[in-house]
């Protein structure tokens, strides 16, 4: 039996469809099993900028197959527990589950994170990383005027203004905080940073036995020019610390090295946008990923401890500042060099100033903290970005008071040109608060 010219041309393009087809299947089970193949073509819609950068491992948020809202809930928690317990979370899992506010779960159901923070739908997002209803407030709150006069009138998403309310971390904006920090001035009469206290916690005798391994370095190795001079060497830490000791030795130590001695700075680097890759064994993060602009030429360089300490020159004063700015090119990193901010840090750099006066791009994004005896620089510099509130008591109120630093994060001029300036408008915050403690006839708040 004859094939026509019509049959021959139906099975060249049957076949051509079937090549085709499996060759896309082949494709699509590659990029599914290669951990850094892209895997934009399975997303139903694009990531949020704060999680754009780990779309390569759907793990880290989906179980295999179709996924409850428990696997779903266990995974937000898993990276973003920790932080709504430090910040003492306002609205706990355990405010909806007390039988006494169930009437609330039938408007939003609060106890899972995706009722509000949805993935894959960014027309949602409201600039602060994640997807956010403006109204959610008001489904519980509608009634709000009856018990507070001074909210007569106010819109649905008047909560959500810079300075009002946090759903989550409001430890800056509850009324007796308010109360307590009513009269401060705009500047403190010592704006200064508590000093770190790295060397004391470094005393450890495990840690000491690790930098002062008896070790010795690979035959073939010489000791670098600038390394004579650093705080590691004046610490007495020896090379086989990082590199291994001889046929073990690594010319370029693993990206989490240091960890061994710097744990909790590590800890907090994974967790912020510049480490979060490499906290799900991908590859480091490079500035050419970032929604923000940068420098063009520092667009492939790998973000790990070493680019902004450098491998053997490890100075603070330039991972403070000149790092940050090798690769941040937008608006308000740029004008940071014109701001009074740096002022004061030129200032101390030439002695003219004690220490701690000055600001730098890590005064404020990766602020100083207490735990227990120790003074640690907290290494997530995206822990206070968003809602911007959440930078008032561990960065401004160092240096000013709580009124004006509300204000002045509340200006979006005044955050693009780096604080060049006071506040343009003014939040009615603490106004509020005092007005209503007169109310109650001058009773102040346990503070």
């Amino acid at each position: 039996m004859s094939v026509g010219r019509s049959g021959r041309k139906a099975i060249l393009l049957w076949g051509g469809w079937l090549l085709a087809s499996l060759a896309l299947a082949a494709w699509l089970g590659m990029s599914l099993l290669d951990k850094e193949a892209s895997k934009t073509a399975f997303l139903p819609g694009a990531m949020t900028h704060g999680h754009h950068q780990i779309e390569l491992q759907c793990s880290a948020c989906h179980d295999d197959g179709f996924d409850s809202q428990k696997v779903l809930q266990d995974a937000c928690v898993n990276c973003h527990g920790e932080q709504l317990s430090d910040a003492r979370d306002a609205h706990p899992k355990s405010k909806f589950t007390d039988p006494r506010n169930a009437d609330r779960l039938a408007n939003v159901d609060a106890r899972y994170c995706v009722s509000c923070h949805l993935e894959h739908r960014p027309e949602l997002d409201v600039g602060m990383g994640v997807t956010l209803p403006m109204d959610m407030c008001v489904h519980c709150h509608q009634d709000i005027a009856e018990q507070r006069p001074s909210h007569e009138g106010m819109a649905f998403d008047t909560c959500a203004s810079a300075g009002c309310h946090n759903y989550h971390d409001n430890q800056a904006l509850y009324e007796d905080f308010l109360l307590a920090h009513a009269d401060e001035p705009w500047l403190s009469e010592t704006p200064r940073l508590t000093p770190r206290n790295l060397a004391s916690r470094m005393q450890d005798a495990d840690l000491l036995a690790l930098m002062q391994a008896g070790g010795k370095p690979a035959a073939d190795k010489t000791v670098p020019q600038h390394w004579d001079d650093n705080a590691h060497a004046n610490a007495g830490v020896a090379c086989t610390a990082c590199h291994g000791e001889g046929d073990e030795w690594a010319d370029k130590p693993a990206p989490l090295q240091c960890a061994q001695c710097h744990e909790p700075e590590t800890e907090g680097f994974l967790q912020g946008r510049h480490g979060m890759r490499l906290a799900l064994d991908l590859t480091p993060m490079t500035p050419s990923q970032s929604v923000l602009n940068m420098h063009v030429e520092a667009s492939h360089r790998e973000l790990t401890c070493i680019s902004c300490h450098g491998a053997h020159d490890f100075g603070t004063q330039k991972a403070a500042v000149d790092s940050c700015l090798g690769c941040h090119n937008d608006e308000h990193s740029n004008e940071y060099l014109r701001s009074s901010h740096h002022r004061l840090w030129q200032a101390e750099k030439r002695g003219e100033l004690p220490p701690g006066s000055g600001v730098t791009c890590a005064t404020c994004h990766m602020p100083r903290e207490t735990r227990g005896d120790d003074v640690l620089v907290q290494h997530n510099q995206s822990l206070t970005l968003r809602p911007v509130e959440k930078m008032i008591r561990p960065v401004c109120m160092q240096c000013h008071g709580l009124e004006f630093a509300i204000d002045a994060l509340a200006d979006p001029h005044l955050v693009e040109n780096n604080f060049q300036g006071k506040p343009e408008q003014h939040v009615p915050s603490v106004d509020m608060a005092v007005e209503r403690d007169k109310a109650r006839e001058g009773k102040r708040g346990p503070y």
